[in-house]
Parts: structure tokens; C-alpha cells; sequence
């Protein structure tokens, strides 16, 4: 029995694997695009099947499409969305700009599916693809895909760890510490005033995530190939987007203007630009929190990140903040993605963008990491580390930088004096500024009560 069959197509015949539910444009694309190893991931994939689902759908009730043909297409499309079949869709990313290979991919494999259990003879083009084209297929499922993730996955990911952060800093209104500005040491602080930095991080990035998932939410479905809508009955682009919001659980309404929804790629662009400001948010907490745990007797040792594995090959009991580090590393990989975005996004020529592919792909990629690396700097960092409150009072004690509260006192020049000596001397600043100063010890500690000095206004 031969391993293959020949499948005829617009240009020719092709030699298709026998197992396999793709047909001959599926098979030509695996011949043309042999870039890399890199497919679309399956939320894009079960974005495009949602939309075949809901246009099966809306074509029958639009009377332009059998009922019955309608009907084996929606339950072809449902076992794919279980779970069955997944190895069908193994076209490599770097294909076709318009992403028409993906597209047709999943076209053959639903109705060779669909005609397999209802025993009618559908075709992908002509059913499966009814009312649609790849121009406005692929960019609905860009927005489609991006929109379920940063609604389901993302954002709540983001709210977790602020929360998180939060709920460690309502514990730490009271833990003071030294300040850094340039990474040398500054006025005082607490831990909790610290952490409230990047809580607000957190919460502006929510924002304005929110406000690129109400770009996402305008679908272009319909205006088939420029966007004009040729080829799709009237009404089509609304009732799909009430069919597509009830099946993905997400408030879709129609792009007000399908020719820019097709043309360009500005809201992905936009979407990529939000995740890669969060990647900068999460980088900045990833390494403020190694340079508070580095150490533990040479560096900072400001706290203490739980141990979760070896650190060296060689080095017998050292630990590394290996959870920063690798948030910091996804984060790298954020910026690098929001770059080819943008590079992809220029590649909009008249009535089509032709390098919808890969921002499909690092769009998608960047959602998921930035979700993982939020969850993992709650679970495994934020909310279980430990303060060493001893090393932060000792380097309070000795922080020169207090005697800024002295300025209006003794002015700028003369607290310069006692800082230059009490550091030279390795002494406390309060020794130092009792022997300098015409203050007495009792006085000096209220100015410089590094508690106090955390509360602002002018203390002296």
C-alpha cells in the first residue's frame, strides 16, 4: 500500500502523504518553506478554527451555505478544538506573508474531517472557506488570538503579581533601608515604598494593556481580500462577531473600516509595544531584586530569595537568583520580538500587510512568556522572601547620605564635610555630626532618624 496519494489542486497534482487530513496546498507549502523548525502555535491555529467555526455557522444562517455541510464543518472544527489532530498544522512560520499556506491548511484539514464523518463531499475552499479570504482570516485570528490570551492569561497574570507585591509591602511599611540613586547609597527609605514602585509598574502596564485588548477586539472578518467585502453576504461581519464573541467568551464587534484592518498591522504593533513596556517593568523588578539578595556576606544581602537549586558546577553551596535571571532573559526576548514587529509592521504595500506570520508567532510568544514570568516572580520570589533586617540597619547606620537632613541646618558645604569624614572614618554619621555640629546627640537623633527622614517634608 503506497505511503502517499495524489491530490490534484488549481496547478497540478501532488504527492500527499495517506494519513495525512491535509490536501495539496498544505502539502506545497511544507515543499516551499523549509526555513526552520518553527510552526504557529495552537492558540493561533484555534484562533483560525473558531473562525471557520463561526462563518460555517453564519453562512447557514444566511442561506447561503446547506445546513448539513454547515453542521459537519462546526463538529469537524469542535474535535480539533479538543485536542485531535494537532499534527496536521505543521506549516513553518516563515511561509507566505499573507499567511494563505495556514490558512489552507487548516481549510483542507476541516473538510477532509468534516467529509469523512458526514460522507459529503466538502471542499475547503469552496465550504470551509466560504465568505472569507486569508487577507481578512489571518489578521482576525491575529487579533483574536492576542485578545483571548491577554484576556484569559495575561492580564490576570499581571494582577496576580501586583497583588502579590502588594500584600509583602503591607508587611513592610515599617522595614527602612537605604535608599540608591546611580547605585550609591541615598536618603532613606522603606522596603514597602520600594516595592510600591513596582506595583504601580504593574498597574500602569494593566492599563495599558486594557487599552490595546479594545484594538484587539475590532475584527476585519469579512472584508475578504482588500476589504471591500466582495464575495460575503450582507450582515456577515456583524453576526460572526456575535458567533466568534460567544464561542471564545470575548466581546468582538466589527473594525470600522476593513481596508485598515487588512492594509496594516498597527494595533499589533501597538500590542507588542505594550508587552515589551512590560518586559522593561518586570526587568527592573528581576534586577532590583538580585541586587537586594546578592551576597550573601559580599554584596547587598538585603533579603534572602528562596533557594531553588545549586548554583555552580564547582562551587559547593552557592545559590543564584535563578528565577530573576530568567525573567530578565524572556524579557530580552520581548524586546527582540516588539523590534521584528515593528520591522513586520512597515511591510503593509497598498491593500495587504505581507508579513503576517511572524508577528502572529512573537505576538503570541511574547503574551505567554510575559504571563509565565509574572506568575514566576510571585510564586517563586515575591512572596516568600526573607528581609535581613540586621544588614539593613547597619548599613543605615553608616549611610553618610543622612546628613541631608542637616542642610537647612548647617548647610550643604559643612554636612559635605561630615559625610566625607564620617565615611573615610567608616564611623556613624550621628557620631560624626555630634562632634561637627553644635547639636546636641538628642537633637541630631530626631533629625536623622532614618524613620523619619522616609516621611519627606522638612525635619530639621
Amino acid at each position: 500500500m503506497s505511503q502517499f496519494r495524489v491530490v490534484t489542486d488549481s496547478m497540478g497534482d501532488v504527492s500527499v502523504p495517506a494519513d495525512a487530513k491535509f490536501s495539496a496546498q498544505t502539502q506545497r507549502a511544507l515543499d516551499n518553506f523549509q526555513i526552520s523548525s518553527l510552526i504557529l502555535p495552537d492558540s493561533f491555529i484555534d484562533a483560525v478554527l473558531h473562525i471557520k467555526r463561526a462563518a460555517a455557522e453564519v453562512n447557514a444562517e444566511l442561506g447561503v451555505l446547506d445546513a448539513e455541510i454547515s453542521q459537519a464543518i462546526i463538529q469537524a472544527v469542535d474535535r480539533v478544538l479538543a485536542g485531535e489532530f494537532r499534527d496536521q498544522f505543521p506549516v513553518d512560520v516563515f511561509q507566505t506573508g499573507s499567511g494563505t499556506s495556514t490558512n489552507m491548511n487548516v481549510n483542507e484539514v476541516v473538510a477532509t474531517l468534516a467529509s469523512e464523518m458526514s460522507g459529503l463531499s466538502i471542499s475547503a475552499n469552496d465550504h470551509v472557506n466560504m465568505s472569507q479570504s486569508s487577507n481578512d482570516v489571518v489578521p482576525t485570528a491575529i487579533h483574536c488570538s492576542a485578545a483571548v490570551k491577554l484576556q484569559e492569561i495575561l492580564i490576570p497574570a499581571v494582577k496576580r503579581l501586583q497583588a502579590t507585591i502588594d500584600e509583602r509591602a503591607g508587611a513592610m511599611t515599617g522595614v527602612v533601608k537605604t535608599g540608591r540613586t546611580h547605585l550609591m547609597d541615598a536618603m532613606p527609605m522603606t522596603l514597602a515604598q520600594e516595592m510600591s514602585a513596582w506595583s504601580c509598574q504593574l498597574e500602569k502596564a494593566q492599563a495599558r494593556l486594557q487599552h490595546v485588548l479594545s484594538e484587539l477586539r475590532l475584527l476585519s472578518q469579512g472584508g475578504t481580500a482588500v476589504g471591500t467585502g466582495v464575495n460575503a453576504p450582507q450582515g456577515f461581519s456583524a453576526a460572526f462577531c456575535e458567533v466568534i464573541s460567544r464561542n471564545t467568551h470575548t466581546d468582538f464587534r466589527p473594525n470600522n473600516n476593513f481596508f485598515e484592518g487588512i492594509s496594516c498591522q498597527d494595533t499589533a504593533v501597538s500590542a507588542s509595544s505594550q508587552l515589551k513596556t512590560l518586559a522593561v517593568a518586570l526587568t527592573k523588578i528581576s534586577n532590583d531584586l538580585r541586587w537586594m539578595n546578592s551576597g550573601p556576606l559580599s554584596g547587598l544581602g538585603e533579603i534572602q530569595l528562596r533557594a531553588l537549586q545549586p548554583g555552580s558546577s564547582i562551587m559547593p553551596g552557592k545559590v543564584n537568583p535563578v528565577i530573576p535571571e530568567a525573567v530578565a532573559m524572556a524579557c530580552a526576548q520581548v524586546v527582540g520580538n516588539d523590534a521584528c514587529i515593528a520591522m513586520a509592521g512597515q511591510s503593509g504595500n497598498f491593500q495587504l500587510n505581507v508579513m503576517l506570520p511572524v508577528i502572529a508567532y512573537n505576538l503570541l510568544q511574547s503574551i505567554d512568556v510575559m504571563a509565565s514570568s509574572c506568575t514566576a516572580l510571585a510564586d517563586q520570589c515575591i512572596v516568600d522572601f526573607q528581609v535581613n533586617h540586621n544588614n539593613l540597619q547597619a548599613a543605615l547606620a553608616k549611610n553618610p547620605v543622612l546628613v541631608t537632613a542637616l542642610n537647612p541646618l548647617i548647610g550643604y558645604l559643612r554636612a559635605a564635610e561630615i559625610a566625607k569624614r564620617a565615611y573615610s572614618e567608616q564611623r556613624d554619621i550621628l557620631d560624626v555630626a555630634e562632634e561637627m555640629t553644635t547639636y546636641s546627640r538628642e537633637e541630631l537623633l530626631g533629625y536623622l532618624d532614618p524613620e523619619r527622614l522616609t516621611r519627606g517634608g522638612l525635619h530639621a
